[in-house]
């Protein structure tokens, strides 16, 4: 007999209730994830603008989406984007090819006519379209604004083209960026996917169990419950992963009460865990503080000396920046940058402050923007910038600074590269402890845009 239906029937379940691939029949609806879909969907059919939906890594993103599908009706047309890496102009064929529209040997703005007839065409016929991109917070910039040019897309006072977007918190501090504000200004509707509280997951692993068919009483006990809760940091992934694992472990044991001590057992089994308690909170805390430095960072920051650097496509070089050929360079004379006055007492930045580098750079080049954290850290900032070099080149890292919104920010930079396919290359290239943090690439014009804005 093979172990998962010995674990199945020594705990009179019908199936896994903890798998971790979404299943409408384990929707867990407390800990405010029904009114959240419940308001999605109202969002949605409202028909209005952008909806964003935000949550860490693990939160339940997936779920919810696959609810909203569940949940639209027949009279919905679906749109499903799950390659957070297209191009500016593959979103517009990816969609034209999903609706099933015949796009061969067209250009761009032929399919751009194609699609809003049959838009129109879908709208007179009572159909709704709806376009759902998942992992939206490791989009380009430029790809996220080709979004906002389709929620143009409207016939009299209705929007054809209902969008919604799923992604990391890191989202946030995308479109928190200058140049993202006019996306940014038609988001109608955004919503926050939290972490469960303690008091929420034992009541989700029991809801979990009964879907799945247990009938007998409450088994986890209520230290074991304190240690999941704890270790899984409220993220619903993360507790499915221990609680099938501890159930693994108690049935082991021959037992049916799960115990702290199985739940430790499943801890240590596992990539995350209570190793590091004070470090995790300390994590969560200065994630908190400082919004874009997510638990990503941190945990890059951990990894960081376990990992050597991986080479990375060396930038353009300050003395020749060559060009590939048959691409004119256009040569802008340098602009006077008129960074804000911060108050940065910090010596790693401080080492880093030459915004003359950046006003010099040809304005159509390209770098790598690896962080964007309030000036009001130093002591992050600096410690980010000190691992930064360790993986990259120093020479090759540079900051500017902004202020959005009467806070000042600092932007941390790598390398000048000639075009976008080197700067994505690059990006590609960069040390794991860098990627975690979900850098992206920007046009020097687009961060002088952002200094010079008020």
């Amino acid at each position: 007999m093979s172990t998962a239906p010995m674990y199945l029937t020594h705990f009179g379940l019908q199936e896994p209730p903890f798998r971790i691939t979404p299943h409408p029949a384990f929707f867990y609806a407390g800990a405010n994830r029904g009114a959240t879909l419940d308001a999605l969907l109202y969002a949605v059919t409202s028909g209005e603008g952008i909806v964003k939906v935000v949550g860490e890594v693990g939160s339940g993103k997936t779920m919810l989406c696959r609810m909203l599908i569940d949940r639209l009706g027949g009279r919905v047309d679906i749109v499903y984007l799950a390659n957070p890496s297209y191009a500016r102009d593959e979103i517009l064929f990816a969609i034209a090819d999903e609706l099933q529209l015949d796009i061969a040997g067209l250009r761009q703005g032929a399919v751009m006519r194609l699609l809003q007839d049959n838009l129109i065409e879908r709208y007179a016929n009572n159909r709704q379209v709806v376009v759902l991109i998942d992992e939206a917070h490791a989009m380009p910039p430029e790809s996220l604004e080709e979004i906002r040019l389709l929620s143009n897309l409207e016939s009299g006072h209705h929007k054809l083209l209902q969008l919604v977007l799923f992604g990391q918190p890191e989202l946030d501090a995308t479109l928190a960026q200058n140049s993202m504000r006019q996306l940014r200004e038609r988001i109608v509707h955004a919503f926050e996917l939290e972490p469960l509280r303690r008091a929420d997951v034992g009541q989700y692993l029991q809801f979990r169990l009964r879907a799945a068919g247990y009938k007998g009483p409450e088994n986890f006990a209520p230290a074991a419950v304190r240690l999941l809760a704890d270790a899984s940091e409220g993220l619903t992934r993360r507790i499915n992963i221990l609680a099938d694992k501890a159930l693994l472990a108690a049935f082991a044991d021959n037992t049916y009460q799960i115990e702290a001590r199985h739940v430790q057992r499943a801890i240590d089994d596992s990539q995350f865990g209570s190793r590091h308690p004070v470090w995790r909170k300390a994590a969560w805390l200065l994630a908190s503080a400082l919004g874009c430095l997510a638990l990503g960072w941190l945990g890059g920051m951990w990894m960081a000396s376990r990992h050597p650097a991986a080479p990375v496509p060396a930038p353009v070089s300050s003395a020749s920046k060559a060009v590939p050929k048959g691409i004119n360079a256009v040569q802008t004379p340098a602009a006077k940058l008129s960074p804000p006055v911060l108050e940065v007492k910090s010596g790693a930045v401080s080492g880093l402050k030459d915004e003359q580098w950046l006003s010099q750079a040809d304005a159509a080049h390209f770098t790598i923007q690896l962080l964007l954290a309030p000036a009001s850290k130093p002591a992050a900032l600096d410690e980010f910038v000190e691992q930064a070099a360790r993986l990259v080149p120093r020479d090759q890292l540079h900051v500017y600074r902004a202020v959005r919104q009467g806070t000042g920010y600092v932007g941390v930079v790598y390398g000048e590269f000639a075009d976008r396919r080197a700067a994505s290359q690059a990006l590609a290239a960069l040390p794991a402890p860098l990627q975690v943090n979900r850098p992206i690439f920007r046009t020097f014009a687009g961060i002088r845009k952002e200094i010079q804005s008020p």
